[in-house]
């Protein structure tokens, strides 16, 4: 699988890569992406071509073969066969420019021309992401004995930095509460101050008791002389629901269902009905037409004027 490399500015003025041709510099630099973590890789002029030279079909698996012994030539690249009896080839000044943070297991054998004269670290072949297989049990975690061995000490140092002797900060709520110490065991519990409930006229009023849609149709239905059908109650109780979840209150909701009851309408008018409740103001009394009650005065002109 290609890898993303390094490609110093300083290539491009090698003396090496300047004595071979541009299509053997080109492969040179391919080579780069498709080797191994260790700069090895299979010698196989016709897998090359297809990997580096697949939209140019004029530079086949020959044309690669040519680049290649450029290269060996040039002490680019080192061409030697392996433990397995197969080709591979390794780019020889690999480990002076390829910086790999984390390389994964060896997939080629070692070069013996190079990497064995220079004394190269070989890790174990058996490894996987920096862990042994042996340290990996079936399940995909660590045993018992990699995670002792892992663990590190307290004088230890991890990636540059100190280990930190305080105790890390615990969270709340996405909130971090810096330690303070060891708790003292005659105090109790610590309890955090999350802040407390501003007091005066901004403050909220304490809710009171809610009123839900079944008590207020359970007394519609305990107000009736006989059970009301059930298709009748279950519009009246949407109804209901609907209008104290608009934050009407249930003081203007029952005097308009006692109207409902009384003169048994259609749960369809109760919104009408608790608009009355809540809306209609009493009409103005006319004294024109207000009721008297007549009597027998002794002026009658003078208590009744013009009414007779």
């Amino acid at each position: 699988m290609a890898r993303i490399r390094t490609i110093k500015p300083e290539a491009f003025a090698s003396e090496s890569l300047a004595a071979v041709s541009l299509s053997a510099e080109r492969t040179f630099f391919g080579l780069l992406t498709q080797a191994d973590d260790h700069g090895r890789y299979r010698d196989q002029p016709a897998v090359i071509a297809g990997l580096l030279w697949s939209l140019r079909p004029d530079h086949g698996p020959l044309g690669v073969e040519d680049d290649l012994t450029q290269l060996a030539a040039a002490e680019l690249v080192c061409r030697y066969e392996g433990d397995d009896g197969k080709q591979y080839l390794h780019v020889v000044t690999w480990h002076r420019h390829q910086k790999i943070n984390r390389p994964s297991g060896i997939r080629a054998p070692a070069c013996p021309h190079h990497d064995r004269a220079a004394g190269v670290h070989e890790p174990s072949p058996r490894t996987q992401g920096g862990l042994r297989e042996d340290a990996v049990s079936p399940h995909g975690g660590l045993t018992e004995d990699s995670r002792r061995s892992s663990e590190p000490s307290p004088n230890h140092e991890i990636a540059g930095q100190e280990m930190f002797s305080e105790v890390s900060p615990r969270a709340h709520g996405g909130l971090t509460e810096p330690s303070a110490g060891p708790r003292r065991p005659d105090l109790g519990p610590r309890i955090v101050d999350l802040g407390s409930v501003p007091s005066g006229s901004a403050s909220a009023p304490a809710p009171g008791p809610s009123v839900s849609a079944k008590q207020l149709l359970d007394e519609y239905v305990a107000a009736c002389a006989h059970h009301p059908p059930g298709q009748f109650l279950g519009g009246l109780g949407r109804t209901v629901n609907q209008l104290l979840g608009e934050g009407i209150s249930p003081d203007h909701i029952r005097p308009a269902l006692e109207r409902l009851r009384v003169k048994g309408l259609s749960p369809s008018v109760l919104p009408s009905l608790v608009n009355e409740a809540m809306n209609a103001t009493p009409p103005q009394a006319n004294p024109r037409t207000q009721h008297r009650a007549w009597a027998n005065p002794a002026d009658v002109e003078a208590a009744y004027g013009g009414d007779l």
